[in-house]
């Protein structure tokens, strides 16, 4: 089949796109395709699957490389980029709107500093389950298309085998592209990118209304990943779309005892993206945009940075108003919940109790039911107590349920469908995706995706970035 593939990056900034070819994969191994994005894309998965697959490693046509920096655990780095990754180009989605098609792990490219340029099956496919499971409960994320083996061996702490993740995502433009072209002092460059960023999500926007809007949506993003419990782990600015989806799935996790304090990433030794930080590193890096943006907002400096401080300060407030809103359905209430809701997140860590498990069980005690969720506490009075105040506000047990999930992917059920991928048994990870896909309503013979992992799992558990 023909594809129609666009190049609006590319063209609108070219001097962030570097041309480069993937890395041959002489006899690629299709491991997981996600047909129904094929299909939405105007792609063929019959084709994917076999003449095609070689454009799902970036065997068919150059992609460009892109640049940008980045704050990395609050150090800034000037020139990071695309080092394993490609951009083939664009494609138009269903709803007409473009598409970036993108590859990870297509080999090094001139930004790849000491890396190899690859990616190993695991990684790859966690990014696939989680990215797929954040899109079954609603939350703006980057798509993944399909994992190719590519019979390449990736040396980490051992040898692993090679893969190539094919994502699509509105854009991949994040704060560390305006922080690059920031940092060139080409303002023209910043225009031009902004202009783009404009044309692609917010037509018709000024410069301070794209900034206001990428703020909001970054407001939301973060009340949603926090809803289900999900630590992002590396909130890095180049980690931190325009679109306000959510990218980069290395060392991402699910809480499971709910604790502000949470980190499973190998590598934040200090918490920074910790749980409970979420919000904050989030601002912390919408004002970072915002200091890129200035010259666009005004030309004199000072009323620059006023119109940047104002906008940047309805951040607290939209990511407070939808994080409480969001309890508020998931606990099937309306009205003014804070105190509810700090005396129940108060209990819930006081008893270690799993995040995911108590908002679904609660629909069972809406009903009359309530010793599914009492049996996760050891103070019984503290929560019969808190359950009592709840009840008079008359829960709405069916509201529940369509905003608690059953199934989401539980870091032990992660770990074990990656292991048996990596030695060619695909089917934990499809019984995996088949659970979390279809996050909300209990059904029968999958109780075992709704188990919370084993104490001593979660004691030591640890996520890496996969490079």
């Amino acid at each position: 089949m023909e594809i129609s593939l666009s190049s609006e990056f590319a063209a609108a900034v070219p001097e962030m796109a570097v041309e480069w070819e993937a890395i041959p994969v002489e006899r690629p191994e299709l491991l997981v395709l996600n047909e129904p994005l094929a299909k939405e894309l105007g792609l063929d998965p019959a084709w994917l699957r076999g003449d095609g697959l070689p454009l799902l490693v970036g065997n068919l046509r150059p992609g460009v490389a892109q640049a940008y920096a980045g704050h990395q655990f609050g150090g800034y780095s000037p020139r990071l980029g695309d080092g394993r990754a490609l951009l083939l180009g664009e494609l138009t989605h269903a709803d007409g709107r473009l598409r970036d098609l993108h590859l990870k792990g297509s080999g090094r490219t001139p930004f790849a500093r000491g890396g190899d340029g690859l990616a190993a099956i695991g990684p790859m496919l966690r990014e696939y389950i989680v990215s797929e499971a954040m899109h079954a409960l609603g939350i703006p994320t980057t798509r993944s298309l399909a994992v190719v083996s590519t019979g390449a061996t990736v040396q980490r702490d051992e040898p692993l085998a090679g893969a190539v993740l094919a994502r699509v995502a509105a854009s991949h433009l994040r704060v560390g592209s305006f922080q690059y072209a920031r940092n060139t002092g080409d303002q023209d460059l910043l225009r031009r990118l902004a202009d783009h960023a404009i044309a692609r999500h917010h037509p018709g926007s000024t410069y301070v209304e794209l900034f206001e809007q990428v703020v909001a949506a970054q407001a939301t993003l973060v009340a949603r990943w926090m809803l289900v419990g999900f630590i992002h782990g590396v909130m890095n600015t180049d980690n931190m779309t325009i679109s306000g989806e959510t990218i980069d799935y290395g060392p991402c996790a699910f809480m499971e005892a709910y604790d502000p304090t949470t980190v499973y990433s190998s590598i934040d030794h200090r918490g920074r993206y910790a749980f409970g930080n979420q919000p904050i590193i989030a601002e912390w890096n919408l004002a970072r945009l915002a200091e890129a943006l200035l010259p666009l907002f005004a030309d004199d400096e000072d009323k620059a940075v006023a119109i940047a401080m104002e906008a940047l300060g309805t951040f607290q407030e939209q990511f407070e108003r939808a994080w409480m809103t969001g309890l508020q359905a998931k606990l099937g209430v309306s009205g003014d919940v804070k105190l509810l809701v700090k005396d129940l997140l108060a209990l819930m860590q006081e008893n270690h109790v799993d995040f995911t498990s108590l908002f679904h069980r609660l629909g069972a005690a809406a009903r009359g039911d309530a010793e599914p969720a009492r049996s996760l506490f050891l103070d019984l009075a503290g929560i019969d107590g808190w359950l009592a105040r709840w009840r008079e506000l008359e829960p709405d047990a069916g509201a529940m349920d369509r905003v608690n999930p059953v199934y989401v992917p539980r870091n032990h059920l992660v770990e074990e469908a990656l292991a048996a991928g990596a030695d060619g048994d695909l089917g934990p990870l499809q019984r995996l995706l088949d659970a979390v896909t279809a996050p909300y309503g209990e059904r029968p013979g999958l109780e075992y995706y709704a188990t919370p992992a084993p104490q001593d799992f979660s004691a030591t558990y640890r996520t890496f970035c996969g490079t």
